[in-house]
């Protein structure tokens, strides 16, 4: 129940006041525990944080998985899972959250993240291997495709597309949708004449 509740007023401060302006001993206030008690269960501010973000993944994946199965075609299958994971995204926390995180998120790639995003992140690559292979396993798919540097390629780019996306709040999704569309099936099926 504390974990819980240390999640839940980190979330809620996060969406008020930023990441970067919210103090463990203000998610410890609001948890109605001490600061130790927030490190005791989390270590660190940035540790709460990641394990909302894989939440967040590891549900909007689930959700994309779960009728993945019925597209024939992959871009459509790559479109739907694109989708959901960013309209999950952008219902877990406002935009602001979003154009403050990301960035942050991409200069530490850099750097080294810490282990628990990189599993997270790790996840996420593996789920949209999985929707590449079942792909391949339908025959809509070269046999020899790396889908695990294909998912590395899609992972990074959505990432990117979800930066531009929250740069403002009052985003287009609709265009976004477009343009992921577009570059999907560019990506998809390449450059080369057939």
């Amino acid at each position: 129940m504390r974990r819980r509740a240390i999640r839940q007023a980190a979330i809620e401060l996060f969406e008020k006041q930023g990441y970067r302006d919210t103090t463990i001993e203000q998610i410890a206030r609001q948890a109605g525990v001490t600061a130790p008690t927030v490190f005791n269960y989390f270590g660190s501010k940035q540790a709460i944080l990641l394990e909302i973000v894989q939440d967040i993944d590891k549900a909007a994946l689930e959700a994309a998985c779960r009728d993945i199965d019925k597209y024939t075609d992959p871009l459509d299958a790559l479109c739907r899972l694109e989708q959901v994971i960013v309209d999950l995204t952008l219902k877990s926390f406002p935009t602001s959250f979003w154009r403050e995180l990301l960035p942050m998120l991409i200069v530490e790639a850099g750097s080294g993240l810490p282990e628990s995003y990189r599993n997270s992140n790790d996840l996420l690559k593996q789920g949209i291997a999985s929707v590449l292979e079942g792909m391949k396993a339908k025959g809509v798919l070269r046999e020899d495709l790396d889908v695990h540097v294909a998912a590395r390629l899609l992972n990074e780019y959505s990432y990117l597309q979800l930066m531009r996306l929250t740069s403002r709040d009052d985003y287009d999704i609709e265009a976004h949708r477009r343009d992921v569309r577009e570059t999907t099936a560019l990506v998809l099926y390449g450059m080369i004449k057939h």
